[in-house]
């Protein structure tokens, strides 16, 4: 039998709208029988930016997830990256502790990967769906297998409206849903089961 896979989620979060995310999706993984770790990435904000922001100023003071470290992408059989959208792209936080793997791309060791991305944005059309496909961009060149939140005649991933990764739009009017979590649950469930199948094959 398949030993359980390790499913490891890195994000960035400004004001923790990701975070739950983050967190929401590790819940899922493990709920399919997956071993967790929740990591965000480094803060590069000018304290004066944070400062300006209270949501923001109070989710650094208040979040105990540790630092993601390349170790824990060795530890990893899958990963989920999350972040809010930065004009279509991932936030450059993400993107500069990811510009660290060159070393575990060059030793091969990054193929053998499961991945997935999810995200949030400020605007219904605020480049959600861009936002997703350049965190999975890196997915290609390390040779993963990209596993998509897709349509798998799913109310959540229905009433979700993105097939790409769990996404939220953030605005007032929507600060009772959650359909954002429930579909990130569901998409850390899928790539724990897909992460096991995978780790199956490969011990063949």
């Amino acid at each position: 039998m398949t030993e359980s896979p390790n499913i490891l989620v890195v994000y960035y979060s400004a004001t923790g709208n990701v975070a739950q995310m983050a967190h929401s999706l590790a819940q899922g993984a493990e709920s399919a029988g997956g071993s967790t770790r929740v990591r965000r990435v480094a803060e590069t904000a000018p304290a004066a930016a944070i400062a300006s922001n209270p949501k923001w100023q109070g989710f650094i003071d208040n979040c105990s997830d540790e630092l993601a470290e390349l170790a824990d992408i060795q530890w990893c059989d899958g990963i989920a990256l999350g972040s809010p959208t930065r004009f279509g792209n991932s936030a450059s936080q993400l993107r500069a502790f990811l510009d660290t793997t060159g070393g575990l791309w060059a030793q091969g060791s990054l193929a053998r990967l499961v991945g997935t991305s999810f995200t949030s944005a400020s605007t219904q059309h605020g480049g959600l769906e861009s936002t997703i496909l350049s965190m999975n961009n890196i997915f290609y060149h390390w040779g993963s297998v990209i596993m998509p939140l897709g349509y798998v005649n799913n109310f959540v991933q229905k009433e979700s409206g993105n097939p790409y990764g769990a996404s939220l739009y953030a605005s007032r009017e929507n600060t009772s849903v959650d359909t954002h979590l429930q579909a990130a649950r569901l998409q850390g469930e899928r790539l724990a089961v897909t992460t096991r199948a995978m780790k199956t094959i490969s011990n063949r």
